[in-house]
């Protein structure tokens, strides 16, 4: 049950950093270090990991499908936690 449970939030992760790398890759202007610059100088990375984020959805319904429900939960746990980053960025950003 625990291996499941860091499957499902090793996938979400890896998800996750996929999603902000496609976001990064084909919605900016710039090529992908000067758009981490800019993100940084605007304190816009909760903002680019909540988008980031979205894939985790298709994972979540695939593993649902697949009846892989601990893995599924294992992809909640990583989404949770996403947003307790995103929430303290937005907090403690100055």
């Amino acid at each position: 049950m625990k291996k499941e449970l860091l499957i499902g939030f090793v996938v979400a992760l890896i998800a996750t950093s996929f999603g902000c790398f496609v976001f990064i890759e084909f919605f900016s202007n710039f090529d992908f270090y000067k758009s981490l610059d800019l993100i940084k100088e605007g304190n816009l990375e909760g903002r680019i990991l909540v988008l980031g984020a979205i894939a985790n959805f298709f994972v979540f319904f695939i593993f649902l499908k697949k009846k892989q429900i601990y893995r599924a939960r294992g992809v909640v746990m990583e989404t949770f936690l996403i947003a307790l980053i995103v929430l303290f960025l937005t907090l403690f950003s100055f």
